[in-house]
């Protein structure tokens, strides 16, 4: 809301801007207020006149209003003409407060340059000086009884010596004590072991003695070895009264979870020390988890409330059998773990016992059997997984193929019944796929030799070694290490003569291409499939008591 054409100050609205708001309030005030139209002087009633000289009457919107409402607050003070062209000629132009970043070079700048200096010149002359120090009064340091008062009532950080909340400060009343009482009896619980063999050493830091300490070692021994004791188990000790502070305190009483399946507890009894076995009853309850595949295998059967680990081990174990991307949305997976759930609530996941996918296509049913030291994964019908031939048994290039050559050290031609595997002296040897020893030992022109029967009419032959690593009978797996590269026999520096045999007959290891796998039979058999139905009879979250 503007000011009336009535009410506004003299100059123009470049004087208005020039000059600030208080030069447009103060003019305001001076040409229309009631109590200056009058003439009245300023200096009569204070430095305004009164309150009402602050504010323009539309400020407020009292030309709206009523008789009331438009009637000043204090009367017109009358004045002479002579005072009224002193304000105006005064205060008309005046800045109380002029901004020295603008307008510098002016009059109005130079006047405020001066009044600010005459200021700090003001300010510096009534300074007392630096040279007149200005002397206070210290109180003196408490000692005594009245240092300890202050300090139990004072905030002060620990480190500082402060003891807020600790003590307070001794009266006539406390007299000191001659000696110091000890509690009657100290538990600690939660004493963490880092192994079972760390349990003696662990008894003797929480006060317990030499003695107590090889009598409990001599008692658990008695029912779990050191070493069958998980990491992290942890002590519940009780230490008795000690009658000499010199002395250690005797162990009352310890208990702690030496198994999964067992509690031992030590108590004191009269002057030695007794031993008691709590067997803990455990629930073998297979866990099964069922659902369907949907858009995620993983997060699928983890919202199932299969386990982390168990659904890993399912997707790999499902790999090597089917394409797990290939496995539609409808169907569904079978996931049997083992469990053991301890009477105290506890419970322990094992390996993945069943992997199993139905309801589509491609159904597969897959559980773990052991068979000559070996664990595999065999389906429905006894059958393993399918294992390929390695095309180098050991690492290095091929000095000398299959075939009719010139032998190098006997001088004529004959048939190669092998390929050359040039490698250093001592470079490991793997076994080419699964199978059993046939043959380890000296063999003539072949130096040190293995032999290895592959089954379903296969074999491999390794000569030249430096080293034989297995035993005739004995069963290897893909790639184990069976020896070493060497120059034994018929041979001119360190390489691996490889022999590939079908039906007993040599061929060109580098032309075969074939897979092994294995065929439960017999007995094996019978007792997979029985193991099998077992564990398809458990229901969904239940399970048949686990035998192994």
């Amino acid at each position: 809301m503007g000011i009336p054409l009535s009410r506004r100050p003299h100059g123009s609205p470049q004087d208005w801007e020039r000059n600030g708001l208080l030069n447009l309030t103060l003019n305001a005030l001076f040409h229309t207020d009631p109590v200056f139209a009058g003439g009245g002087d300023i200096f009569d009633d204070g430095f305004f006149g009164g309150h009402r000289a602050l504010f323009l009457r539309n400020d407020h919107g009292l030309e709206l209003g009523g008789g009331a409402a438009g009637a000043p607050a204090l009367a017109a003070v009358p004045g002479t003409a002579l005072s009224t062209k002193l304000k105006r000629r005064v205060f008309a132009n005046l800045d109380l407060a002029p901004d020295l970043g603008a307008r510098i070079g002016s009059l109005t700048w130079y006047r405020g340059a001066a009044t600010c200096l005459g200021l700090c010149a003001l300010t510096f002359l009534m300074a007392p000086g630096f040279e007149t120090p200005i002397y206070g009064t210290v109180a003196p340091a408490f000692t005594g009884a009245e240092l300890d008062a202050a300090r139990a009532q004072a905030i002060a950080p620990l480190g500082k010596g402060g003891t807020t909340g600790y003590r307070v400060a001794a009266t006539r009343l406390v007299s000191p004590l001659t000696d110091t009482p000890e509690r009657p009896m100290i538990s600690l619980d939660g004493v963490k072991l880092a192994s079972g063999e760390a349990l003696l050493s662990v008894l003797r830091r929480s006060g317990v003695g030499a003695r107590d300490a090889e009598q409990v070692g001599a008692l658990v021994t008695r029912a779990v070895a050191f070493n069958e004791i998980q990491p992290g188990t942890t002590l519940d000790l009780t230490l008795g009264r000690r009658t000499d502070k010199s002395q250690p305190r005797p162990l009352q009483n310890m208990a702690f979870r030496a198994r999964f399946d067992l509690k031992l507890e030590v108590a004191r009894n009269g002057s030695g020390l007794a031993l008691k076995q709590i067997p803990i009853a455990i629930d073998h309850t297979p866990l099964r988890v069922q659902g369907a595949i949907g858009s995620s295998l993983y997060r699928s059967a983890r919202a199932a409330g299969a386990p982390a680990k168990a659904v890993e081990s399912y997707i790999r174990t499902l790999a090597t059998r089917v394409p797990v991307s290939r496995l539609g949305s409808d169907c569904k997976f079978d996931i049997i773990v083992k469990q053991a759930r301890a009477a105290t609530g506890e419970v322990q996941l094992g390996n993945l016992l069943y992997a199993g996918v139905s309801g589509c296509d491609s159904r597969v049913q897959l559980m773990p059997w052991e068979s000559n030291g070996k664990t595999e994964w065999f389906d429905g019908l006894g059958k393993g997984s399918r294992t390929g031939m390695m095309a180098m048994p050991a690492a290095g290039r091929i000095s000398s193929s299959f075939g009719m050559r010139r032998h190098p050290l006997l001088g004529y031609t004959r048939m190669h019944r092998g390929i050359d595997i040039a490698a250093p002296w001592g470079a490991p040897v793997y076994a080419a796929t699964d199978g059993v020893v046939q043959f380890a030992g000296r063999s003539s022109g072949y130096g040190n030799f293995i032999k290895l029967d592959h089954g379903g009419a296969f074999g491999t032959g390794y000569g030249h070694l430096s080293r034989i690593l297995v035993r005739g009978g004995q069963s290897v797996r893909k790639g184990q290490l069976i020896g070493a590269v060497g120059s034994t026999g018929m041979s001119t520096g360190p390489h691996l003569h490889y022999e590939l045999y079908k039906n007993g007959a040599a061929v060109n290891p580098r032309s075969v291409s074939f897979t092994s796998m294995r065929q439960l039979a017999g007995s094996d058999l019978g007792a997979f499939r029985s193991k099998l139905h077992e564990l398809l009879a458990v229901p969904v979250g239940r399970g048949a008591k686990d035998e192994d």
